[in-house]
């Protein structure tokens, strides 16, 4: 159990700098958001154009890296969304019983099938150079996203499995997922 606790940290620490790369990406989409509102109100004012539609798409493109990076942050943390209305009552073993369940039925599943859909969505992008026809902004590398966050939630999901076994074994008397 020691080696997979190992791997588990090692997992955990991906998600914490996936994490810590999206919080720093909200600080500089929320700035670039700001320009893009007061360019479009002050530029008519001005009669310039200080904004433009490659900027609101990078916005957009921004935001989408802090939605598939921080995925699985926020699973590490326990920030997803969760029905607690039992869940909360539970024993550590319980939760730790639940997790593991959820993890194997519903999460990997999810990115599963999400990963099989989009594979070739991804790769015809890649192969035709796709560009934004508003702005001229490269979509293939931001559609790479829909495979990676995915894929960065599924390692996650074993870390948590990890993580949720050896409180079953009692190998681990962290309370996770509480």
């Amino acid at each position: 159990m020691k080696i997979a606790l190992k791997i588990s940290q090692v997992i955990d620490t991906i998600s914490h700098w996936c994490g810590v790369a999206g919080a720093g990406i909200v600080f500089v989409m929320v700035i670039l958001g700001v320009w893009n509102v007061i360019g479009r109100y002050f530029g008519k004012i001005l009669g310039q154009n200080l904004s433009s539609n490659s900027l609101i798409e990078l916005q957009w493109y921004l935001f989408d890296l802090v939605f598939f990076l921080g995925a699985a942050y926020a699973l590490q943390n326990n920030s997803h969304v969760r029905v607690d209305v039992f869940y909360k009552d539970f024993s550590p073993k319980i939760k730790a019983l639940i997790n593991i369940l959820g993890v194997i039925l519903f999460l990997f599943p999810f990115c599963g099938v999400i990963v099989y859909y989009s594979w070739q969505y991804v790769l015809n992008s890649w192969q035709t150079g796709e560009v934004s026809a508003d702005g001229g902004l490269p979509r293939y590398p931001i559609k790479t996203l829909i495979i990676v966050g995915p894929l960065l939630l599924i390692l996650q999901g074993v870390s948590e499995i990890i993580k949720n076994t050896s409180i079953l074994l009692n190998t681990n008397h962290e309370k996770i997922g509480s």
